[in-house]
C-alpha cells in the first residue's frame, strides 16, 4: 500500500486533490490555461503524473472543477455575510465587505485567473455564468434602492469594487478600502435620479 500523508486515506486524497488544484491555479495565474497540463499541474505539485488522474480525467475537468469550487467558496461566505440583512444599504456594505476580505483571503485568485484565461468556451460560459449569479445580490439591493438604471449603476459599483480588490490584494488595509470604496458607493447613491 503507498505511504499516505493523512491520518486516513480520505484526508490523504483530499490533500493530494487540493494540491493539485492549488499547482493548476499557479500555473493559470503565472502563465495561461494552455499551461495547466497534466505534467505540468503533478510537477508543480509534488506528484506523479500518474497522480493527476486519479483526480481529473483532462486539464479541461481540472479547469472545471476550479471553476466550480472557488464560486461555492466565495457564495458560501456571501449568503452567510447577506443572511441578517434586509435594509438595500446595508446589503450592499455587507456586499463591498466580503468581497474584499475575500479578495485579502485569497479566494478571488482562481477566479480572476480564470477570467483572464483563453478557457474552453464551456468553461468561460460557466465562469461568466457563476459571476452573474454571486453579483446577484448587488443588483437586487441596487435595484431596491430604486435607480433608473439599477443593472448601469450595479455594473459601475462592481469596477469600483474590482478596483478596490486589486488594491486588497496587492496589500492595502481591507478595512480601510471598505470605508472608501463604500462612502464613494454611498455618495453616489445619494446623487442617484430615482425611477
Amino acid at each position: 500500500m503507498p505511504k499516505i500523508s493523512a491520518a486516513t486515506v480520505p484526508e490523504h486524497r483530499a490533500q493530494q486533490r487540493a494540491a493539485l488544484v492549488r499547482a493548476a491555479v499557479d500555473i493559470l495565474a503565472e502563465q495561461s490555461a494552455a499551461a495547466v497540463t497534466p505534467a505540468a499541474v503533478a510537477a508543480r505539485a509534488g506528484l506523479a503524473r500518474s497522480s493527476f488522474y486519479q483526480y481529473f480525467t483532462s486539464s479541461a475537468s481540472l479547469l472545471a472543477a476550479i471553476v466550480e469550487e472557488t464560486f461555492t467558496t466565495a457564495d458560501a461566505a456571501m449568503s452567510q455575510a447577506l443572511d441578517a440583512e434586509t435594509d438595500p444599504r446595508a446589503r450592499i456594505e455587507a456586499f463591498i465587505r466580503t468581497e474584499l476580505d475575500l479578495a485579502a483571503q485569497g479566494v478571488h485568485r482562481p477566479a480572476a485567473a480564470l477570467m483572464r484565461a483563453d478557457l474552453p468556451g464551456e468553461c468561460r460560459d460557466r465562469v461568466h455564468e457563476l459571476h452573474q449569479v454571486h453579483y446577484a445580490p448587488l443588483l437586487t439591493a441596487v435595484a431596491d434602492l430604486s435607480p433608473v438604471d439599477p443593472e448601469l449603476t450595479a455594473q459601475l459599483f462592481g469596477g469600483l469594487l474590482q478596483a478596490a480588490m486589486t488594491a486588497v490584494e496587492r496589500g492595502a488595509d481591507p478595512e480601510q478600502v471598505a470605508t472608501r470604496a463604500l462612502n464613494l458607493i454611498h455618495r453616489g447613491l445619494e446623487g442617484e435620479p430615482r425611477a
